[in-house]
């Protein structure tokens, strides 16, 4: 597995859900510029999740597992992006507070890919 672009992705939704966390305690909900940090997010899972797939396709394999492996791959791809969505379902704080926990979910996704890999 590519461990730069791991903990880059990792970094960057914690950072998305320090973010979102200020914005729920501020009593705001999800603004424009959250659903550009969200895409940003978004852009690194699924460039991971394409990282690994061609990874996979060149013989290489997880410690784990690969169907395992996959299904975080294609979970951590869909974290932030539904966390997105359901923030516009909920035009309150707790739209905030949603994409808060979507970053945290993808940030210990990102842990437990490194881990399967055999990290």
């Amino acid at each position: 597995m590519f461990d730069a672009l791991t903990i880059a992705t990792a970094v960057a939704a914690l950072a998305l859900a320090a973010w979102c966390g200020y914005a729920f305690a501020k009593d705001q909900s999800t603004k424009d510029w959250h659903f550009i940090g969200m895409a940003v997010v978004s852009l690194l899972a699924l460039a991971q999740l394409v990282i690994g797939i061609v990874q996979l396709a060149r013989g290489e394999s997880p410690e784990q597992g690969t169907v395992i492996f996959v299904a975080y791959l294609v979970g951590a791809a869909l974290c932030v992006p539904l966390a997105g969505f359901m923030s516009l379902t909920e035009r309150s704080k707790w739209g905030s507070m949603t994409v808060l926990a979507g970053g945290v979910v993808l940030a210990v996704l990102e842990v437990r890919l490194y881990d399967i890999w055999g990290g």
